[in-house]
């Protein structure tokens, strides 16, 4: 049995390595690494490439805003203006009290919703009901809270206002 490492098969194959590697690392230095960029995808080129779609230009809303200073875009006055928002909640407030009783809730919520409408009104009418539903609570504790809600609505709608 021959023990002894072949070592000069192994330098020849790893010299054969080396001029392998130093021929393609030339060819690497040859080309100086010129690397292909993949172009950047606009709302353009995509309507381009798609199946029977034909270029379009952008829409206005989709072009960059350009950083100029002292520019102020447009301001939209298609929406409501915020001082209408308390108009809009009394609408809703006058819409939403005849319909409660008609509501379809847990005691609990339909307390908390005249609560709501009677905090939100200052209508002492709503006193009667909301006090209905505070009894219609099963929870005691919660019942317990829902009178002293009742009771606090009534002092404060029965201090005169100064």
């Amino acid at each position: 049995m021959d023990i002894q490492p072949q070592t000069t098969q192994a330098l020849s194959d790893d010299q054969e390595l080396a001029k392998v590697l130093a021929g393609v690392s030339q060819q690497v230095d040859d080309k100086a690494l010129d690397f292909e960029e993949t172009p950047v995808a606009t709302p353009a080129s995509v309507a381009a490439a798609a199946p029977g779609g034909a270029p379009e230009e952008p829409a206005e809303a989709d072009l960059p805003t350009p950083a100029i200073p002292g520019y102020e875009p447009p301001v939209d006055t298609s929406v409501a203006p915020t001082d209408d928002l308390e108009g809009i909640k009394k609408e809703a407030l006058g819409e939403l009290r005849p319909l409660v009783d008609k509501l379809d809730l847990a005691p609990e919520e339909k307390f908390d919703t005249y609560l709501l409408l009677l905090r939100s009104t200052d209508d002492k009418a709503l006193i009667p009901p909301a006090y209905a539903a505070a009894q219609s609570i099963t929870d005691e504790s919660r019942k317990a809270q829902a009178l002293l809600d009742v009771i606090k609505e009534i002092d404060y709608l029965s201090t005169p206002k100064a």
